[in-house]
């Protein structure tokens, strides 16, 4: 069941890295004019600055802040490294709060050679270390499922099924799932895993964009929505049918896209939006 075509901007988001050679007050000045309703922070975007005036800024052009990227690389080969990812994510809990913004989202980590298995444990346990700051600020935390080509370092949570069965075990209303169909539309079992994600009340985000064919880069190839494979607009669909009513994220990596003029790139995202998403 695919959703009805959109007919608006008012759910479109845009992550700071989609356009990722703009300021942040160049982005928000450009999405606000352009109409794009929600804006996702990447951290380098205020390091150094007052975060706090950063996200009144972001509100003064009307835009909601959805969520921040990013927390999480919780697995380390020693104690030592495990204590220094959540005492990183007790920070971005930290700078969120003060920001604004409700939601962080986990890129939640590996170690290379380590069992994966060892690895999604450090997770859930890094998880559960940082709840406390969770409730203190009212921050959630989305764990997001990376594609399985990054499991050998950057994520040992690999499907929407690993995601809710990490949900389930921490039984915390803090934590919850970003859904990117760019790293989850192959697999088999996603409609009903999304399904179950909101049934338990743990869908809290949803980005888009595209996988091109072929990649030629396994990071930095992302396509606009309708540069690829991905049938987005049934995923939405079945995203809605869950129970979610809450932004569209445009997340892309791209270098291909990133060396165009990016106020023609920010006219195409729109475009591919209403199209596509």
């Amino acid at each position: 069941m695919s959703a009805s075509p959109l007919t608006d901007l008012d759910r479109l988001c845009v992550h700071t890295i989609t356009t990722k050679s703009w300021d942040i007050e160049t982005a928000a000045k450009k999405y606000s004019a352009a109409g794009v309703k929600g804006i996702t922070v990447w951290r380098d975007t205020y390091a150094g600055r007052d975060i706090a005036a950063t996200g009144q800024m972001l509100r003064d052009h009307d835009l909601s802040i959805v969520s921040t990227c990013r927390g999480g690389f919780f697995p380390g080969a020693t104690a030592a490294e495990r204590q220094t990812a959540i005492d990183d994510n007790r920070r971005a809990i930290a700078e969120a709060h003060e920001l604004g913004s409700p939601l962080i989202v986990l890129v939640c980590g590996a170690v290379p050679g380590q069992p994966l298995t060892e690895s999604r444990k450090q997770i859930t346990d890094g998880i559960a270390a940082v709840l406390d700051d969770c409730a203190a600020s009212g921050v959630k935390l989305g764990i997001e499922p990376l594609h399985p080509m990054y499991a050998d370092s950057r994520s040992a949570v690999n499907t929407l099924g690993q995601a809710n069965d990490m949900c389930e075990q921490l039984a915390s209303p803090y934590v919850g799932v970003a859904a990117d169909v760019y790293h989850l539309w192959w697999d088999p079992d996603l409609q009903q895993e999304i399904a179950r994600c909101g049934k338990i009340g743990a869908l809290f985000s949803f980005h888009v964009c595209d996988w091109r064919s072929p990649t030629i880069d396994l990071l930095n190839d992302r396509g606009l929505m309708g540069e690829g494979v991905i049938n987005i607009r049934e995923i939405r669909g079945w995203v809605e049918a869950a129970g979610f009513t809450g932004f569209n994220e445009v997340e892309v990596f791209s270098d291909r896209l990133w060396a165009q003029d990016q106020d023609e790139y920010l006219a195409k995202i729109i475009q591919a939006y209403r199209d596509y998403t």
